[in-house]
């Protein structure tokens, strides 16, 4: 608290006390000089009244206090008069200070509103000459866009054919519209006038408008009426009058209206009307009977085909019994429907028999529908009856008919049922009560019970709804439970019966019993499946021929690395059949059903074995006109196989290096990562060890591709395997070249299995081939010579340049450091050993490097 406020209530306080005191003190005075105690007792009371009115009500409270102690004492004391009514006196204080609160509470509430008043009504001055500026400013507005819609009021007013119009009864002034000029056909510079009015309305409607303005004249009342113009050439014109009446400042009478231009309305009105007499003269003849009944359904109208069956006038109809012309049999339950639905106010219909006039009762059926207004009311019933007699009939006939089907379906050996348009079972034949061993009743909620095989029931019960719900036959092979509980395999097939209209009446479902034929069809598919593993391990490695024991080692191996994902790298001579283990490994994968892609690294130029390994984009070097996909896109989900891996530029071997570790790339000129999920096999006759020495081929990349190696035996290793390989290329390229060899000479078997074989099973594929395009009768046999044959020593430079990649990694070695110890190491130049060997400097320099020659020891030589 805030020294000001504590002064504040110390001020209030201190009056009270002070003014009690003084009070006191006065009365004590004047007691002292003889005034009358009556008269000096009453100060304490102005006491209180001023400190209730000026300190408030705690402070007053405090003098009041102060004032029954002062009084009390000066009684008791005997300075009032003797017999001073000490305790009414109290009580008359206390009242006296109660109204005294009330007064000053009063005040400080008035002052307080009237404060709050003042500061109220300065705001509202504030804020109303804001709203005055903004208002100034809406104005300027208001008046440019009235402008704007006086133009438009113009344009719709000529759109809608309606004009607007001013007239002053007391002057027989008249303001019209651009608009209004056109309807009445006058000159805009024409003053109008009611004469010029009378002139262009129509003879025979001119008393009418003469009254009518006449009236309005007298009575000052809104009006409006309809009447014809006639034009000056001639045509008439429906227009419709609305006027308003208002008075100006002076208390005339002026009105306000609009003519609107209403020939189209009048001529549609016209041909409403004679629509309507169409209509009733179509109905009348129609042969349904038709009418019309009020919102409680009382008779209105009913139309001439009615009038003629019951034999009355429209008359007779309305004032007649609506029940007595229904079948006795009838009228409870016909009454009862029309009262539930004329209180539910929805559209029904039902059937009935009607009263002929000739005493004939009828079978028809009823369509209601209701007319509503706005407020959703009923105001009309509008009903038709079709006669159904002959379908009724047709109806008795097609039971009948049922009933016979019925028992000729019931002597049926198979198993036959009978549902509603709607799905439900109706009828079922002997043979399915006896072969469920449940009741029609049971069968009918065959959808929740084990009549059919629990896993065959959800697709049971979605494919039989589609079916229901489509209309489409239903045809499927399901397992249902006999009697005894055995499920046995049936084949259902349900057809529909549809009606003249095309809706379906019923389905008729036959089952047949076809558990031997099922379990026939599964014993040939185990069978097949069988049959189909044991060619799957006959033909595994179908063109892997041999049974030595490398090779099964070899064989052993495929066979436990081909389920897994791992990363194989195939490792032999060239010519030991790499690719043919490749396939094998993804034929016996889970990737088999997938692509196997197939790259020879060595075949593509380093320039390009990027984009023919990764794709690439459009754009992204001279040629690429579209996008490529690459082979590992191509190979995604199978198998990439990289024969001749050490062939691969540095370069791409990083590309490659990041696919396997991170399973995506990049193609060529793009800039997307690209996922991949492919195995790769890669394969090579060189020593990766040596080219990782040479720095030729990356040590990490070599790490992540021998996960499985697997080392291909050379020929010279499984000599056991020649004389079967013998057979099978001999047998192969027989039968290919149209001759019989029946026989080996044993001189041909010997030199097969004493030659060394450098070129492995390549080359003695192609020496089998070449023999057997030479031999004439029914035994293999080889020349010799062909396989004495060595790589000439005399200069092993006469060799092709195209031929030097495809030899071993020894040969092509001592053919390079041959021409190099020729030309004294040297290696470019017209003398140089790339010159001789025929082949550029660069792929002479790379070969150097991956073959770990030393070309300066040439040199020293």
């Amino acid at each position: 608290m805030t020294a000001r406020p504590v002064l504040a209530v110390a001020l209030r306080y201190g009056l009270a006390v002070a003014s009690v005191a003084t009070a006191l003190g006065t009365t004590l005075i004047l007691r002292h000089y003889g005034f009358p105690p009556r008269f000096i007792s009453h100060f304490t009371l102005i006491a209180i009244a001023i400190t209730f009115w000026c300190a408030g009500t705690g402070p007053g409270l405090l003098s009041l206090l102060l004032s029954c102690l002062g009084v009390s004492l000066l009684a008791r004391n005997h300075f009032l008069f003797p017999g001073f009514p000490l305790e009414s006196f109290l009580i008359f204080y206390a009242i006296f200070s109660m109204l005294m609160s009330w007064f000053s509470a009063s005040r400080r509430r008035a002052e307080q509103l009237l404060t709050e008043a003042r500061d109220n009504l300065e705001f509202r001055v504030a804020e109303r000459t804001d709203e005055l500026v903004r208002a100034n400013a809406e104005l300027e507005d208001t008046q440019a866009a009235l402008r704007s819609r006086e133009a438009y009021l113009s344009q719709a007013q000529r759109l809608s054919q309606t004009g607007s119009f001013g007239w002053r009864p007391s002057s027989g002034e008249i303001l019209w519209s651009e608009e209004t000029f056109r309807i009445f056909q006058y000159d805009p510079t024409t003053k109008p006038t009611v004469e010029l009015v009378l002139q262009r309305v129509h003879p025979e409607d001119v008393a009418l408008v003469q009254e009518t303005i006449a009236r309005a004249s007298q009575d000052g009342k809104d009006f409006d009426h309809e009447y014809r113009l006639v034009t000056p050439d001639g045509s008439v014109k429906y227009v419709l009058v609305v006027a308003h009446a208002i008075r100006d400042e002076s208390g005339n009478i002026e009105f306000v209206g609009a003519v609107t231009d209403i020939s189209a309305a009048k001529q549609s009105e016209k041909k409403i009307r004679r629509s309507e007499m169409e209509l009733r003269q179509f109905i009348d003849l129609s042969p349904q009977h038709t009418a019309v009944f009020g919102p409680h359904l009382s008779r209105i109208y009913c139309n001439q085909a009615a009038l003629d069956y019951y034999g009355l006038t429209l008359e007779q109809w309305q004032s007649s019994d609506p029940l007595r012309f229904f079948h006795p049999d009838d009228r409870e339950r016909m009454t009862r429907e029309a009262q539930s639905k004329l209180l539910s106010g929805s559209p029904y219909e039902n059937e009935g028999r009607l009263l002929r006039k000739d005493g004939q009762y009828r079978w028809f059926i009823f369509r209601y529908s209701p007319m509503l207004d706005e407020q959703g009311r009923i105001t009309r019933w509008y009903a038709a009856a079709t006669d159904i007699e002959n379908r009724k009939q047709a109806e008795e006939v097609l039971r009948e008919s049922e009933k016979s089907v019925r028992l000729i379906v019931d002597s049926i050996a198979g198993l036959v049922a009978m549902t509603t348009p709607e799905g439900e079972v109706e009828f079922v034949n002997n043979r399915v009560l006896e072969y469920f061993g449940k009741t029609l009743e049971e069968l009918k909620r065959w959808a929740t019970s084990d009549a059919v095989h629990p896993e065959d029931l959800p697709l049971v019960v979605a494919a039989w709804r589609h079916s229901v719900e489509t209309g489409h036959p239903y045809d499927g092979d399901h397992r249902l439970r006999r009697a005894d509980g055995e499920y046995r395999w049936f084949h259902i097939r349900c057809l529909p019966l549809r009606d003249t209209e095309g809706r379906i009446v019923r389905w008729y479902n036959l089952l047949t019993d076809i558990d031997e034929r099922k379990r026939a069809e599964e014993k040939l598919h185990d069978e097949n499946v069988a049959l189909r593993d044991e060619i799957d391990q006959a033909s595994m490695f179908e063109e892997i021929v041999g049974s030595s024991k490398a090779l099964r080692k070899v064989l052993s191996q495929v066979a436990k690395v081909a389920e897994t994902d791992s990363t194989v790298l195939i490792l032999g001579e060239t010519g030991t059949g790499k690719e043919l283990i490749a396939r094998a490994i993804h034929n016996r994968s889970n990737r088999s059903t997938r692509a196997f892609v197939r790259i020879n690294c060595a075949a593509v130029p380093a320039s390009l074995i990027a984009s023919e390994l990764f794709g690439h984009e459009k754009g992204a070097f001279t040629g690429a006109t579209q996008r490529r996909l690459g082979r590992f896109e191509l190979a995604h989900r199978g198998t990439i196989f990289l024969d001749e891996i050490g062939e691969l530029p540095p370069e791409t071997q990083i590309t490659l290096l990041r696919v396997l570790q991170e399973r995506e790339f990049e193609r060529v000129g793009g800039g997307q990562p690209i996922s991949v999920d492919v195995r790769v096999l890669a394969a090579t006759n060189r020593d990766l060890n040596a080219a990782i020495a040479a720095g030729t081929f990356r040590q990490d990349l070599f790490y992540r591709l021998n996960v499985f190696p697997i080392q291909i035996p050379a020929l010279r290793e499984r000599r056991d395997d020649i004389p079967i390989l013998l057979e099978y290329f001999i047998e192969r390229y027989a039968k290919k070249a149209g001759k019989r060899i029946r026989t080996v000479s044993k001189r041909t078997l010997e030199l097969f299995q004493a030659y060394d074989w450098p070129g492995n099973i390549r080359e003695l594929q192609n020496v089998v081939e070449r023999a057997v395009v030479l031999c004439d009768g029914e035994m293999f046999s080889v020349d010799e010579s062909w396989l004495k044959r060595k790589l000439p020593r005399e200069s092993p430079l006469s060799i092709p340049a195209s031929a030097l990649g495809r030899l071993e990694a020894d040969q092509e070695k001592r053919i390079i450091e041959a021409a190099l110890a020729e030309t004294g190491g040297r290696i470019a130049g017209p003398s140089g050993a790339a010159a001789k060997l025929g082949i550029p400097r660069q792929t002479l320099d790379s070969k150097i490097s991956t073959l770990g020659i030393d070309k300066r020891r040439f040199k020293s030589a």
